[in-house]
């Protein structure tokens, strides 16, 4: 679904008022009378990072965030980090994981178990990730102030706008009940939903596009085994569904830090049953049931009910059955919604509305989806109708009581995985993060501003079907390392806003950019945009100095484009990063250390606009591309 101000509609036509409005209109908000250089809505890893990389360089930040805690999902449970090659993203988010593994050596020890499970500072707790972020900002205290229990509501009387310049936004203050006007230069989204962007008129995108429009894999209606192949059910359709949400629980095995969960106020035993015949046969979603028969599945249901456990390939056991374990230190597991099953804590359908409703609505089905996942989890420690053996291995798992201990030891936000995706200067799609050919890179872009690494991923749109494989968009596509454009994070019609979280993409190409490490990426790219715009005798995002934007990036370690022998810790790192934008080494690999060929010199050479381009003898590329480099330096300061 498209929303504009009444240009291309392609799926629905909302009419909204996005208008201009004064500070006047529905009431004059309590301003505090203090001017800010940044105004970030929204105290995710995206707006934390946005407002550290602007300190670094002397600007002022206000973050605005609607919960008590600030910290997004890894603060909330989301502490299995998603990228899928290390070293692809770094900046300001390499900082945050060395400060996590540094916390846990600090605590227990470097040779301890929790740091061994923290996998270098990659896994976490939830309350390790708070810690580290809060120590992070407080680094930066003469520069950042943190307002927390306060919300921006997506309505144009929430936002003053004059011509293609946000100039105040006022915000509720969930302790006084009062509005507050907050004053700014810049502004940025770092809302998981688009609030902001919403609110200031920003095009955005809600729902899948099909498959004719951008020819992505996964595009539209899509029925796939899981890590198989698609159906021949799927239409490939557009339509207006949104990808389900759920919370990233943090259970523990350890019987000194475990709470049973019990059994949810509201709670309707018939939305879970249909998990008793899947435990019983064995039945899942994966790529290995393609080879599996009815008669095998009646075959498990005998053996399970004599005591066994499930026999069919690719079948897991116990709370795994509902939900994905990975481990992370002190006992504990990152459990997301289990991939392979047709019912666990993803609740889809239901979600739709996220995006674009108020706080009110949100709020419920926060609380409806809270009282599902319990009663999931309740219903396969419990009911009767589950094989006692099955009960007794989900039972091993309960809350850990020393997290969320505000919030009944459960997370506070939901995992919204996608919300509003905004028309920006750029849009994201698929073909961006796969390669033009086998073994090569997706299309580099010159004006990167991170690299990242993750499949193309989303959770499913419907809830199970009569005789479906698996759920309605429920996919996972490989992609390989690539480029972000800065384009992504600009929107085309308003000069003081940056749109960090919720990007420009398609359903697909979002997919794969909705990480953490890349939203991390993003707002430390937005952070810095932002206050080289504010040099300017005009604030206009959309005209930042881009070489300037990517050194002070490199400057902060920041990886703009992936190499596997060179990272930041190298000494031609900003070299290296420098010509492969350009286009000097299209290969994943820089080898410095190695001979010029003849290849090597012919492109060089073309792409110095230098046909007498020589090399001395024994001459490593390294030193050919830093004589390059420093000639090209001499014209065009990066």
């Amino acid at each position: 679904m498209r929303y504009n101000r009444g240009k291309k509609v392609l799926l629905a036509i909302v009419v909204c008022c996005t208008m201009t409005f004064s500070s006047a209109a529905h009431g004059q908000g309590k301003s505090n009378g203090k001017p800010y250089d940044l105004i970030i809505v929204g105290g995710t890893p995206g707006g934390i990072m946005a407002a550290i990389s602007a300190a670094k360089l002397g600007k002022t930040s206000l973050i605005l965030e609607r919960t008590a805690h600030i910290g997004g999902l890894p603060a909330n449970g989301l502490g299995a980090t998603d990228l899928a090659t290390r070293g692809a993203t770094t900046g300001l988010f390499t900082d945050f994981v060395a400060r996590v593994k540094a916390q846990y050596v600090k605590k227990y020890g470097a040779n301890s178990e929790q740091v061994k499970a923290s996998q270098e500072g990659y896994h976490f707790e939830a309350s390790v990730a708070e810690q580290v972020f809060e120590d992070m900002l407080a680094a930066h205290q003469q520069h950042i102030e943190v307002r927390k229990l306060m919300q921006f509501d997506a309505a144009p009387t929430n936002i003053s706008v004059s011509g293609r310049s946000i100039s105040m936004i006022k915000v509720l203050n969930r302790t006084t009940k009062a509005l507050e006007a907050f004053s700014g230069k810049v502004f940025l989204d770092a809302t998981y939903e688009g609030d902001l962007g919403a609110a200031a008129g920003i095009p955005f995108v809600v729902g899948r596009e099909g498959k004719d429009e951008y020819n992505e894999p996964g595009a539209g209606q899509v029925y796939k085994y899981w890590r198989g192949p698609e159906s021949a059910e799927s239409s490939f359709q557009r339509d207006n569904a949104v990808q389900s949400y759920n919370y990233r629980l943090c259970l523990t095995n350890d019987k000194t830090n475990s709470l049973r969960v019990e059994k949810p106020e509201k709670y309707n035993r018939d939305e879970y049953v249909s998990l008793v015949d899947d435990v019983l046969t064995g039945r899942h979603t994966g790529a290995s049931m393609k080879e599996v028969t009815e008669a095998m599945l009646e075959q498990n249901r005998a053996h399970v009910l004599k005591g066994g456990k499930t026999q069919i390939p690719g079948d897991v056991w116990g709370i795994a059955k509902i939900t994905n374990m990975v481990l992370l230190p002190n006992k504990k597991s990152d459990a997301n919604n289990q991939h392979m099953a047709f019912i666990s804590t993803d609740l889809p359908e239901e979600n739709w509305p996220w995006p674009t409703s108020g706080w009110e609505w949100r709020d419920k089905f926060a609380q409806r989806l809270k009282e599902y996942t319990l009663g999931l989890i309740y219903f396969a420690q419990n009911d009767a109708a589950l094989p006692e053996h099955f009960r007794n291995a989900a039972l091993e798992w309960g809350l850990a009581k020393d997290e969320y201990q505000d919030n009944a030891n459960f997370p506070r936000q939901v995992y919204v995985r996608e919300g509003r995706r905004f028309q920006g200067v750029y849009f994201f799609t698929a073909k961006d993060a796969l390669p033009v050919q086998e073994g090569a890179r997706p299309p580099i872009h010159p004006s990167s501003i991170t690299a990242s690494h993750y499949a193309l991923d989303s959770h499913a749109v419907r809830k199970r079907e009569q005789g479906k494989i698996h759920l309605d968009g429920f996919l996972s596509y490989p992609s390989a390392v690539y480029t972000v454009p800065l384009g992504v994070i600009m929107p085309k019609e308003i000069d003081n806003l940056l749109l960090p979280v919720p990007v420009s993409g398609s359903h697909i190409g979002f997919s794969t950019l909705r990480m953490e490490p890349c939203w991390m990426a993003l707002g430390q790219a937005a952070g810095v945009a932002a206050a080289l715009a504010l040099e300017g005798n005009t604030v206009k995002v959309q005209e930042v100095d881009q070489s300037k934007l990517q050194e002070v990036l490199i400057g902060q370690n920041a990886t703009l484009i992936y190499y596997k022998d060179v990272d930041p810790s190298n000494p031609d790192f900003k070299m290296v990063q420098y010509m492969g934008l350009k286009g000097y080494l299209p290969g994943w690999e820089a080898s410095l250390n190695s001979a010029v060929s003849a290849a090597d010199l012919e492109l060089w050479s073309k792409l110095s606009n230098n046909n007498a381009l020589k090399v001395a003898k024994k001459a490593t590329r390294g030193t050919l591309l830093n004589k390059i480099y420093l000639s090209l330096q001499s014209k065009t300061k990066l």
